[in-house]
């Protein structure tokens, strides 16, 4: 069972806005940078647990960080 609750893609992007993370471009999928790190956030509905999941691993946050700042 996945530690991170699958959430809209809208959700995800603000999660990752709070941390310092920008949009640089949008498509299928968000792009986001902090100039360090690079995320692709795909644009589903809701985003599957287990990708968000890899996702928030990237960008350094731990499940309980990613679920506090929703």
């Amino acid at each position: 069972m996945p530690k991170i609750p699958g959430v809209s893609q809208r959700d995800a992007v603000r999660v990752f806005e709070k941390t310092g993370f920008r949009i640089i471009r949008q498509g299928k999928h968000v792009i986001m940078s902090n100039g360090a790190i690079t995320l692709t956030i795909p644009r589903h509905n809701p985003i599957n647990a287990f990708t968000l999941g890899q996702i928030a691993k990237q960008a350094r946050l731990t499940p309980e960080e990613f679920r506090r700042m929703l």
